[in-house]
């Protein structure tokens, strides 16, 4: 069976597949590497590449870790692309997202500012219950400021234009930060939001199950 590599959301880590049952699946985290303003997109991903051991992996990637793992997959050869929640190519990022990019916007903004959980952050990410939002808080306050004003620039800034040929890509109609109606995607999540890997992990299970057992 292939290696499963996963790349988690923006500064987040394995607690955002908590629910997810990956069990008899041989799973590997990618763990978010330091980082500094000057490094392109493509530059990361070479590094990254450094923590994948084994041939023609599958790449599953949310949020950010979906754009992470789109430009791992154009210098590496790989089985399956999966991105949940994120964008295979720079048009499906927001217009707005990229229209502040240009402008510079997102360099006013203070990363110790993002980095602290509130009603805002609560909605855009679909955070309801007590737990997600205990959640999304200490996620937030552990994401190294650095690292997530580099992420933010490459985001709002991200040229690419490649599909890939193997990519499944998994999104839900009420994402607020990545929304619906500008992305393509392959397998739809009803009212799902960008916190889907927890509060509908159910679904998101029986899915990226049923894909990577097939050959």
């Amino acid at each position: 069976m292939k290696e499963i590599y996963i790349f988690s959301g923006l500064g987040a880590d394995e607690r955002a597949f908590q629910e997810l049952d990956f069990s008899g699946f041989p799973v590997q985290f990618i763990r978010w590497m330091t980082t500094n303003i000057h490094e392109t997109i493509s530059q990361y991903a070479t590094r990254l590449i450094q923590q994948i051991k084994t041939e023609n992996p599958t790449l599953i990637g949310l949020s950010f870790g979906g754009i992470m793992a789109v430009e791992v997959a154009k210098q590496i050869k790989t089985d399956k692309v999966i991105l949940i929640a994120s964008a295979k190519t720079k048009y499906e990022i927001p217009f707005y997202f990229r229209f502040a990019g240009y402008l510079k916007l997102h360099k006013l903004m203070p990363a110790a500012l993002l980095k602290h959980a509130n009603f805002i952050t609560y909605w855009s990410f679909g955070a309801v219950s007590p737990a997600e939002k205990r959640l999304l808080k200490q996620i937030l306050s552990d994401t190294d400021p650095t690292f997530l004003k580099w992420a933010i620039d490459k985001i709002v800034s991200w040229s690419n234009t490649t599909k890939l040929n193997n990519l499944i890509h998994i999104h839900g109609t009420d994402d607020r930060i990545l929304p619906y109606k500008f992305v393509t995607c392959d397998l739809t999540i009803k009212n799902g939001g960008h916190l889907m890997t927890i509060n509908r992990h159910e679904e998101i299970t029986l899915m990226l199950r049923s894909m990577l057992n097939k050959r």
